[in-house]
């Protein structure tokens, strides 16, 4: 087993960490503990984003960093006569990669029960039916239990989470890292990262690390931590599509993992800021990070609801190529990570009023 690094050790703490949308504090709580080192003040809205503040300049622009706590998975709504549970997705799922996969419920007192997705065998089903894939509203999770009441003994009840279960994993190729959560885990990394890196910089800015709650089902945590700071200039980190596995044409997604962070220049939430765009990439070329633009008719992240407040604020995507998100597992390379934070840091420090000034304008 590969020895873990202290970035390692940190990844996998934030990804181990159990939140689906509105139950995000076990990982809010991780995220704290990682950046509070690197923060004049720790605090959270209304919702329970966590809202990390760093000042480098009094009166400076302030510039939102944000990436979201919440992972997808399952509330539970009701537990049936024989003990099995039904369930509520929270996020968007495919059903094709759902069943047979092992949730972990966690109950009011933290108490975590193991459990398996299931639905009605294959072998009672008709032909024709066998051939399509299982409606969600089909399938249950099955704890092992044999009543309602037991069940209930155990300290389930409906409005539990239920979190897909996976390792962390160091690849074979140690630069590619498996495990759940990367949507967006790896976007609470990059905000702490943010924040670590330019502890003894000097800049002219105010910067905000955040992790935002509610995303998978609305960016519901961006629009109101957002409004709490009031950014200048604001940065959803995220995840991207990587184009790299088979049967993918570059036409459909051109992203590959190792090649560098991702520009988002348009998703179905928002188009990037032309001027903080252009600004972006004409520092990574300047320094020689690597990076790759997308676009995605579908989808959107925090930036989506972030652009929006007060009079608009100037707002980038930068995410990183991922496969398999919106499963119990996905692989990114940690490379993409490292220049995300680096990018981003190398951005912070350039910017000032003047520049902001001629972002916003540009």
């Amino acid at each position: 087993m590969t020895k873990l690094d202290e970035t390692l050790t940190m990844l996998k703490d934030l990804t181990d960490a159990k939140g689906i949308p509105g139950n995000e504090r076990e990982v809010r709580n991780v995220m704290k503990e990682y950046i509070a080192p690197f923060a004049d003040e720790v605090t959270t809205d209304g919702l329970g984003s966590l809202v990390a503040k760093k000042t480098g300049k009094d009166g400076g622009p302030k510039v939102m960093v944000a990436g979201h706590l919440d992972e997808v998975g399952f509330m539970i709504t009701q537990i049936d006569e024989k003990g099995f549970l039904r369930f509520q997705t929270a996020g968007g799922w495919w059903s094709q990669v759902m069943l047979a996969q092992r949730v972990t419920v966690v109950t009011r007192s933290g108490e975590e029960i193991t459990g398996i997705i299931g639905s009605k065998p294959p072998h009672i089903l008709p032909a024709e039916v066998r051939k399509k894939p299982v409606d969600i509203k089909d399938m249950f999770i099955d704890i092992g239990a044999t009543s309602r009441e037991e069940a209930e003994s155990w300290g389930i009840r409906p409005g539990d989470q239920a979190v897909p279960y996976f390792e962390f994993t160091v690849m074979k190729n140690e630069k590619m890292l498996l495990a759940k959560a990367w949507d967006n885990r790896i976007g609470c990394a990059i905000a702490i990262d943010v924040l670590k890196q330019l502890k003894n910089e000097q800049h002219d800015n105010v910067v905000y690390g955040v992790g935002t709650v509610q995303e998978e089902v609305g960016l519901r945590g961006a629009r109101t931590s957002a409004n709490m700071i009031q950014p200048d200039i604001g940065f959803a980190v995220d995840v991207g599509i990587a184009g790299d596995t088979p049967g993918v044409t570059e036409k459909e997604a051109l992203a590959k993992m190792g090649k560098g962070p991702q520009i988002v220049l348009y998703d179905a939430s928002m188009i990037s800021h032309k001027g903080l765009r252009d600004f972006v990439t004409d520092v990574a070329d300047e320094l020689g990070i690597p990076y790759q633009f997308d676009a995605m008719a579908g989808g959107g992240t925090d930036s989506g609801a972030m652009h929006l407040v007060g009079s608009g604020v100037p707002n980038l995507a930068v995410t990183i190529p991922t496969r398999y998100i919106h499963s119990n597992a996905a692989m990114l390379h940690r490379d993409d990570y490292e220049n995300a934070v680096k990018l981003l840091v190398e951005v912070i420090k350039r910017l000032n009023s003047e520049t902001v000034n001629t972002i916003t304008f540009d």
